[in-house]
């Protein structure tokens, strides 16, 4: 099969898009991607601070797409040994002085709701209160079993976001969802 790459390319650069992954996604492999990131943020002309919320938020949403993902596999090491993969996608892009950052995968029911619901109640806090709550977080430990952390990689999004973080779910023709998250920083940094 033959891809028009020019055509794609065309509407990456009309779309403002800069970096795009698509596929697997494992704890390695983000560090791997993390330093791509880091490299290319440090060439940037972008005050500190954007730069460090970028990169978290990076670090946060491949995390979430590899903790709710409902497409996991296993992958062989060449030693043998077996590592959990998800799948996903993820879209950085620069405009009109900000950065756009966007993720998609497929997940559960359960973990739809369990995300919509965390965005909601984070998208109703202002910067103070998600301090706050992140704070408070921390205390309280996790409550989520399917999570590694203390619960707070969401709340570290929305901390460093520049605007509310904006999500979609949508239901796929075999009755799977679909969950996309966007997530803006300004250049200036957080407001």
């Amino acid at each position: 099969m033959s891809f028009n790459v020019q055509l794609y390319n065309k509407m990456l650069t009309d779309n403002n898009v800069e970096v795009v992954y698509s596929g697997p996604i494992w704890s390695s492999g983000i560090d791997g991607m993390a330093e791509m990131l880091l490299k290319r943020l440090e060439y940037e002309d972008i005050p500190l601070n954007a730069s460090q919320s970028v990169f978290s938020v990076f670090v946060e949403q491949m995390n979430n797409m590899l903790m709710y993902s409902a497409e996991r596999h296993f992958l062989t090491n060449l030693d043998g040994t077996q590592i959990s993969s998800s799948k996903g996608i993820y879209i950085l892009g620069v405009k009109e002085g900000a950065y756009f950052i966007q993720t998609g995968n497929v997940v559960t029911s359960s973990n739809a709701e369990i995300l919509r619901a965390r965005i909601d109640f984070l998208n109703t806090l202002d910067k103070k209160e998600l301090r706050q709550y992140y704070k408070q977080q921390l205390i309280a430990g996790n409550d989520n079993p399917v999570s590694k952390g203390a619960g707070i990689g969401l709340i570290e999004i929305a901390r460093r976001a520049s605007e509310p973080i904006k999500y979609e779910i949508d239901k796929l023709d075999n009755g799977s969802l679909y969950f996309t998250m966007h997530v803006i920083i300004k250049q200036g940094g957080k407001q």
